[in-house]
């Protein structure tokens, strides 16, 4: 976690601090602008990474920067026509990767060129009917002042460096670059979690993977997608698994006890074509969908699709269509009754029951969801939170309820969830439940990671849970004192549908003994005695 690293802390705190005093103090408006940064950097490492492998395999390579581009020329500026139509002549798009204007100078110039010629060159980056382009449209790139630029340039150089050391040396190898940053973001500001913007810790989400498993081909979605952490999830999952299949030799344990493998081994042109119609993902916030493109886009998916759509309301219609959904949906507010698609059909405006609801329904025949709910939808007693979960017991196969501790999202939040795992069109016969009691991190507001004696990573649940969830057994699964166990639909029925664990557990108390009541005098009388002798003794001295 990025918590846990304090140089690349220090350093996004450095860059946050840089757009702070320069004038951008809007905690959206800056992660936007530094993603804009963000993603120049990444695009121009990838692009010089395709490049080499390219050149190393005798494979034709085409890059993204090949061909020419007009420059801009300020009409203000007082020189001849004929100045004028040789400054506009094309140039080599090479001019505008990050590593050739980086070092350009002055910084007045530098903030020119990537303003007027860079930033119009990244909008339109996948063509005029791309979901990036579309929804770049209206994005506009606001830093006016050079020597923020030239400091912000600085500080993403060191922050890179510092992920590229921390891929090697710390096992993170698989690292989140954009959803980092946000992280760090919002927990540097008070209106942290505002518009119920909690990012899952990366590794709830690589759990939640391992559990329902994709495979490539499958249709992925996400109806409240943020950053894009879900869809990178399953992505990474899927090229692991590959790499699994292909030479398991190269798979190697990262800093959570997940096994990844190196994704360019893998990676080819066929894989990449099906990968490019793998992920979809939806949002609300203009800003998440930009950050959730470009997020994907650094991690190798050139097409995205994300989208900027309420997948509550009337304007969506996209159900039946995915084979595996992942998400974490907003845990409070309420939409409009009259703004509530048709299909969703719980007599209620609260959003924790619609997505749930929601995320069932964009469920082909057949398709998994793996959801993080509040506590609170496990055993309300409201009309509508019995029938969600009387949907999910009766109308699909409620694979698993897996009960997490409240620190999971702290430092934003202290609230207690659980994950849901369930398979449309199933049948619920037993329903396996979790207690998570550690989950490899510290539960308090610095998540500090764990480690055993020796100095051995402690993974804390996360293993023990995947490993029990795929050799779960209702026959032997049974005993009701263990972290899991195995509970038959009949009595689920029977408790109202809760899905509460506490409500099936069985707590095993450790007898207490305790002295006779007239001993316990008798020891006391004696102490007092001894006090007494005591107190005797330092006067008779004093005297």
């Amino acid at each position: 976690m990025l918590q846990n690293n304090s140089t690349l802390k220090s350093h996004i705190n450095s860059l946050w601090n840089t757009f702070w005093s320069g004038g951008i103090s809007n905690p959206l408006t800056a992660i936007e602008q530094i993603t804009y940064l963000l993603f120049m950097k990444r695009l121009d490492d990838m692009e010089a990474k395709r490049e080499r492998d390219a050149e190393f395999t005798g494979d034709s390579y085409t890059s993204r920067f090949a061909g020419t581009f007009i420059p801009y020329v300020d009409d203000s500026k007082d020189i001849s026509e004929e100045e004028r139509k040789k400054l506009k002549e094309p140039q080599d798009r090479g001019l505008l990767r990050w590593s050739y204007f980086k070092t350009m100078a002055p910084a007045e110039k530098m903030l020119e060129h990537v303003r007027f010629n860079v930033f119009p060159f990244i909008r339109t980056l996948n063509g005029s009917t791309s979901p990036f382009t579309k929804h770049m449209a209206n994005a506009v790139f606001i830093i006016e002042k050079p020597l923020l630029l030239v400091e912000a340039i600085k500080q993403i150089e060191l922050i890179f460096q510092e992920i590229e050391k921390d891929a090697t040396e710390g096992g993170h190898a698989f690292q989140d670059i954009q959803g980092d940053v946000y992280e760090m973001l919002l927990s540097e500001i008070a209106t942290a979690g505002k518009n119920g913007q909690f990012r899952t810790p990366r590794h709830i989400i690589k759990l939640m993977a391992d559990l329902v498993g994709p495979k490539l081909g499958k249709r992925i979605a996400d109806p409240a997608c943020g950053t894009g952490g879900f869809l990178l999830g399953a992505y990474q999952y899927i090229l692991s698994d590959l790499v699994r299949q292909k030479d398991p030799s190269k798979l190697v344990k990262d800093n959570d006890g997940f096994e990844r493998g190196t994704l360019s081994a893998v990676l080819t042109e066929d894989v990449k074509k099906i990968l490019e119609e793998s992920f979809y993902g939806y949002d609300i916030d203009i800003t998440m969908v930009r950050l959730g493109l470009m997020n994907l886009m650094m991690h190798g998916i050139d097409n995205p699709h994300i989208d900027y759509k309420d997948t509550l309301s009337k304007t969506y219609n996209e159900d039946a269509q995915y084979d595996i959904v992942m998400a974490n949906p907003p845990f409070t507010g309420s939409i409009d009754k009259g703004d509530i698609n048709e299909s969703l059909k719980l007599q209620t405006t609260k959003t924790e029951l619609l997505f749930v609801e929601r995320i069932y329904t964009m469920l082909k025949m057949g398709g998994v969801a793996a959801i993080i709910v509040p506590q609170g939808v496990l055993f309300g007693t409201g009309k509508a939170f019995t029938q969600l979960r009387k949907k999910l017991v009766e109308e699909a196969e409620l694979n698993a309820v897996i009960t997490m501790p409240s620190g999971v999202f702290k430092p934003y939040a202290g609230v207690s969830t659980s994950i849901l795992i369930f398979t449309k069109g199933g049948e619920t016969e037993h329903t396996w439940f979790y207690e998570m009691k550690n989950d490899g991190y510290e539960l308090n507001d610095k998540r500090s990671e764990k480690f055993k004696e020796g100095g051995i990573r402690d993974y804390g649940d996360l293993q023990d849970i995947v490993s029990r969830y795929r050799n779960r057994n209702p026959k032997t699964d049974t005993d009701r004192t263990a972290q899991c166990f195995y509970v038959p639909k009949s009595e689920i029925v029977v408790n109202d549908y809760e899905l509460s664990i506490s409500k099936y557990q069985t707590h095993v108390f450790d007898a207490i003994e305790y002295k006779e009541p007239s001993l316990i005098f008798e020891e006391l009388e004696q102490l007092e005695a001894n006090i007494q002798a005591e107190l005797k003794t330092l006067k008779d001295m004093i005297a």
